[in-house]
């Protein structure tokens, strides 16, 4: 009643039965897409607004 296989074996069954991941599909989980490319956006803002500050007070 209270037997549970290990952790390392709950894995591999759990990824013994998961389909392949398709070419250039990187990000199945569409959450953690969203997060990515936001962090990206947000990155590449913060460098633009610094140097524009940084040129305008040069």
């Amino acid at each position: 009643m209270f037997y549970r296989e290990p952790l390392e074996e709950r894995i591999a069954n759990r990824m013994a039965t998961r389909k392949p991941l398709e070419e250039g599909n990187t990000f199945e989980h569409g959450p953690a897409k969203f997060v990515f490319v936001s962090l990206l956006v947000a990155v590449v803002l913060m460098h633009v607004v610094g140097v524009a500050i940084v040129m305008a007070f040069n």
